[in-house]
């Protein structure tokens, strides 16, 4: 059986850089669409979610995708936006990701993937409960677009048969700067009460799972908290544990 063959939409920025090498390892096939080229040796396809032909090239003989495109990102407390901040993220996270699933449902690749943030959330609150029951109100324009992203998700999965996670992570950091970070006291990091730092080895393990579980079923549309909040301070991790069989794991190993 030929190994199953994965699109990293934007896979050449921070998150998708993070988890190609976890891929690869798990024996994945790997192809990156980016307009900048990957620091990883794998199939690329230069190109931009705004351009149909671009992404017509790239879901050739794909399997599932993982949406990890990002400009102009923001925290999820600020209102602070300008209208190059409002385009590109409305470009990307709204227009660019409709043309990609438009044309992927269109080829038959429906699974999927999407990237989405804690940050469609208001972040200046103690618990994250369930992804269900804290509402997307995030006073960003980013975390804004990034849940009206989540909705086109459902939209898809809904209309066109397509299986979708969103992954509502937080804090992606690379192992250096996860060991450093996490010598901090939360409550002082950057502008929130809390800020969980999530590893690169644990988000690469999310979305290896998430893959794997993709496989069955169709039509449905499921967002998960994915956070290095091993004892679950600030998030309810239990569906990421129901669904994923996933949890943080890199602090038993760092010992962190």
């Amino acid at each position: 059986m030929k190994n199953k063959k994965i699109l990293l939409i934007g896979g050449s920025g921070k998150v998708g850089s993070f988890i190609t090498p976890y891929l690869l390892e798990r024996g994945y096939d790997v192809r990156v669409m980016d307009l900048s080229t990957p620091e990883h040796d794998v199939d690329f396809i230069q190109g931009s979610v705004l351009n149909p032909d671009d992404i017509k090239k790239a879901i050739i003989d794909i399997d599932s995708f993982i949406w990890v495109v990002m400009k102009s990102p923001q925290g999820g407390s600020v209102t602070d936006q300008d209208l190059t901040v409002i385009k590109n993220n409305y470009e990307i996270n709204c227009l660019g990701l409709h043309n990609f699933l438009w044309l992927s449902q269109g080829e038959g690749l429906l699974s999927g993937i999407y990237t989405s943030t804690m940050s469609v959330h208001f972040r200046d609150r103690d618990y994250f409960s369930n992804e269900y029951d804290i509402p997307l109100d995030t006073p960003s324009a980013y975390g804004l677009s990034k849940g009206f992203g989540e909705k086109i998700c459902k939209y898809f999965s809904k209309w066109f048969d397509m299986n979708i996670f969103a992954f509502r992570i937080t804090g992606p950091r690379n192992r250096a700067e996860w060991i450093e970070e996490r010598k901090i006291p939360r409550p002082k990091i950057n502008h929130y009460k809390r800020l969980y730092v999530t590893d690169e080895e644990d988000l690469a393990s999310a979305y290896i799972n998430g893959l794997e579980r993709l496989n069955t079923g169709k039509g449905w549309f499921q967002p998960i908290f994915i956070a290095g909040d091993e004892n679950q301070q600030s998030h309810n991790l239990s569906t990421a544990k129901r669904i994923l069989n996933w949890r943080p794991e890199t602090h038993k190993k760092i010992g962190n």
